[in-house]
C-alpha cells in the first residue's frame, strides 16, 4: 500500500478474511450495475447522471406549481430572486446529502438509525413518513385536477386513478435504476417544454423577469408570507434520504481520486437538473404573471388571479391564451404528479429500510404510502370539491415545512462530523455557510408555522375556552418541537462511519490486522435494483 493519500485507497472493505482496498461499493458483479471506469477522465460525468433528476422532481411537483402561480399572480415577477436563492441554497444541501452516501456508503435514513438511541430514531421514522405522505397529498391531488383539465373526469374520481399509478411502479421496478432516471428525466423534460411552449403564449417581458429575478422586492401586503412559502416549499426533507440514498446505485472506484470524483460529479449533475427545475418555477411564474397582469382580463378572470390555485389555472389560461395552453398546463401537472409519485415513494422505502431495517414486499409499500395519500384526498374532494382539495395542498406544504429539520439537522451534523466523513468532512467555512443556510430555511419555516398559528386564533370565531385551549395546546407544541431541534442540534455525534478513511496510522493498523473481519460490508444492490434490500448471509451494515 502507497504511503501517499494520492496513491492510497481511501476505504477498506472487508469480506470474510479478505480486505479489498480498491473494490467498488457494490461488490455483486451480476447486478445490473451503473459501473463508473476507473480513469480520470470527463466522460465519467455520464455515469453518474440520473440521481439529480430523480430529486429535482421535488422542486416542480404540484405543491411548488401552485405557490409559483399564486406568486405570479399576486406579485406579477417581484419574487422571483426568491426562486433564485432557494434554488442556489437547494443545491449546497442536496450536494451534501450526496456526499454523505458516496463518502460513507450509508444513505441518511441508516446513519440516523446507527447514531440515535431507539426512542428518538423511532420518531424521527414517524416524521419521516408523515412528511413523504404529505409530500404524496399534492401529488395526488394534482394528478386529479389534470384528468379533469384533460378528459373531464371528476376531482374525486381522479384522485382514486392515481391509484393506478402503483402498478407503473411496479412494472418500472423490474427494469432497475438506468431505466426509472432515463423515464424520470422524460418526464422533467416534457414539463420544460410544456412551459417552454406556455412561455411562447404568454409573452413576458424580459427585461421584467431579469429585474424580479436580480433585485430583491417584497412589495405589497402578503408578499413576505407568500416568499416565507416559497423558500419553505423548495427543500424537501423526503428528498435529503432520497438523494444519499441514490448515490449508491454507481459502481464508483473506491480511491481518494474516485470519491473526489464522485463528489464533484454529483454535483454538478445535481446543478443542472436543480437549473431545469429552476427555469421550470420561473418559468410557471412568469406565465402567472404575464397572464394576471393583463390589460384585458374580463372580470371573471380576474376574480380568478386573486385567489389562483391549480384547478382554476387551467381554465384562466385556456379564456386568456387559448385552449391549447390549458392542454399543455395540464399535461405538465399531469407529469409532475406522477413523477414525484414514483421518487416518493422509492423515498419511502429507504426511509423504512434505514431507521426500521424493515423490508416489505416493494408492491404492499407502494400500496401502503398511495393509499395513506388517496384516504385524505378523496374525503376532501369528495366534501369540499376542488377548492377543498386545493387547500389541501397548503396544509401538506405547512407539514413539509414542519418536518424539515428532523431531515435537514441530521444532514448537517453528519457531514460536519469528522467522526462520520473523516478527511471529507466539510471545511469551516462551508460547515459555517450550510449552517447558515439551513438555520435561516429552518427559521423561516418556523416563523411560518407560528404566525400562521397567530393568525388562526386571532381570526377564529370560537368560544373563548376553546381559544384558550388552544393556545396552550399550541404553544405547548412549539415548545417541544424547539427542544426536539435542539436535540439533535446539540447532541454530539458519536458513531463512526462505516468506510474507513485511510489516512491515520490508527486506521491503517485496523487494515493490517487479520482480526479485523467486518470493517464494512456494503454491497448495495438494493439500491440499484430500486428494491427494499435482501441482506445476503454475508453483509453486514450496521
Amino acid at each position: 500500500m502507497a504511503d501517499s493519500n494520492s496513491g492510497q485507497p481511501q476505504f477498506i472493505a472487508s469480506i470474510g478474511n479478505q480486505s479489498f482496498a480498491n473494490a467498488p461499493l457494490i461488490q455483486n458483479a451480476d447486478t445490473d450495475q451503473i459501473v463508473v471506469p476507473d480513469r480520470k477522465s470527463w466522460k465519467n460525468l455520464f455515469a453518474y447522471i440520473g440521481p439529480g433528476f430523480l430529486v429535482s422532481i421535488a422542486y416542480i411537483d404540484p405543491g411548488n406549481f401552485e405557490t409559483d402561480l399564486q406568486a405570479g399572480a399576486q406579485y406579477k415577477y417581484g419574487l422571483l430572486w426568491i426562486i433564485l436563492m432557494s434554488s442556489c441554497a437547494a443545491l449546497v444541501i442536496q450536494s451534501l446529502a450526496a456526499k454523505l452516501g458516496v463518502v460513507t456508503g450509508k444513505h441518511l435514513a441508516e446513519h440516523c438509525r446507527a447514531e440515535y438511541p431507539r426512542g428518538p430514531n423511532f420518531i424521527l421514522w414517524v416524521l419521516a413518513e408523515i412528511a413523504i405522505v404529505a409530500c404524496d397529498i399534492p401529488e395526488v391531488i394534482g394528478t386529479a385536477f389534470a384528468l379533469n383539465m384533460l378528459f373531464n373526469i371528476p376531482v374525486w374520481i381522479g384522485v382514486l386513478l392515481t391509484g393506478l399509478s402503483t402498478l407503473i411502479l411496479l412494472a418500472l421496478q423490474q427494469y432497475g435504476v438506468r431505466k426509472l432516471e432515463f423515464f424520470i428525466t422524460l418526464l422533467v423534460l416534457t414539463i420544460a417544454g410544456c412551459f417552454s411552449a406556455e412561455l411562447g403564449y404568454a409573452k413576458p417581458v424580459a427585461s421584467e423577469v431579469l429585474d424580479g429575478l436580480f433585485v430583491p422586492q417584497l412589495k405589497g401586503n402578503g408578499a413576505t408570507g407568500l416568499a416565507i412559502s416559497l423558500l419553505g416549499a423548495m427543500v424537501m426533507p423526503h428528498n435529503l434520504f432520497l438523494h444519499s440514498a441514490l448515490v449508491l446505485s454507481r459502481r464508483i472506484p473506491r480511491s481518494v481520486r474516485g470519491i473526489k470524483e464522485a463528489c464533484r460529479f454529483y454535483m454538478i449533475e445535481s446543478g443542472f437538473a436543480l437549473m431545469v427545475a429552476f427555469l421550470i418555477n420561473v418559468s410557471v411564474i412568469s406565465v402567472s404573471g404575464a397572464v394576471c397582469n393583463s390589460s384585458n382580463l374580463n372580470p371573471e378572470d380576474q376574480a380568478s388571479c386573486e385567489d389562483l390555485d391549480l384547478n382554476k389555472a387551467s381554465f384562466l389560461l385556456s379564456n386568456v391564451l387559448g385552449n391549447w395552453s390549458s392542454k399543455l398546463f395540464a399535461i405538465a401537472l399531469l407529469a409532475s404528479g406522477q413523477s414525484s409519485t414514483i421518487t416518493g415513494t422509492y423515498a419511502g422505502q429507504y426511509v423504512m429500510q434505514g431507521f426500521l431495517d424493515l423490508r416489505l414486499t416493494p408492491w404492499i409499500r407502494n400500496l401502503l404510502t398511495r393509499c395513506l395519500a388517496i384516504v385524505p384526498s378523496l374525503i376532501v374532494a369528495v366534501i369540499g370539491g376542488s377548492a377543498g382539495a386545493g387547500k389541501l395542498i397548503i396544509i401538506a406544504s405547512m407539514i413539509l415545512s414542519f418536518e424539515l429539520p428532523f431531515a435537514l439537522i441530521p444532514l448537517l451534523k453528519f457531514t460536519s462530523s469528522e467522526t462520520k466523513m473523516g478527511t471529507y468532512v466539510n471545511p469551516i467555512a462551508v460547515s459555517v455557510v450550510t449552517w447558515i443556510i439551513g438555520s435561516l430555511i429552518m427559521g423561516i419555516n418556523i416563523y411560518y408555522l407560528v404566525t400562521s398559528f397567530i393568525h388562526l386564533l386571532l381570526h377564529s370565531h370560537w368560544k373563548l375556552v376553546a381559544v384558550v385551549f388552544l393556545e396552550i395546546f399550541g404553544f405547548s407544541g412549539v415548545a417541544i418541537y424547539l427542544a426536539a431541534i435542539a436535540y439533535l442540534v446539540f447532541r454530539p455525534t458519536k458513531e463512526s462511519t462505516q468506510l474507513l478513511a485511510l489516512t491515520t496510522p490508527e486506521s491503517r493498523q485496523m487494515v493490517n490486522d487479520s482480526s479485523s473481519t467486518s470493517v464494512c460490508r456494503v454491497p448495495r444492490e438494493d439500491i440499484v435494483s430500486m428494491q427494499l434490500p435482501q441482506r445476503s448471509p454475508t453483509e453486514d451494515i450496521d
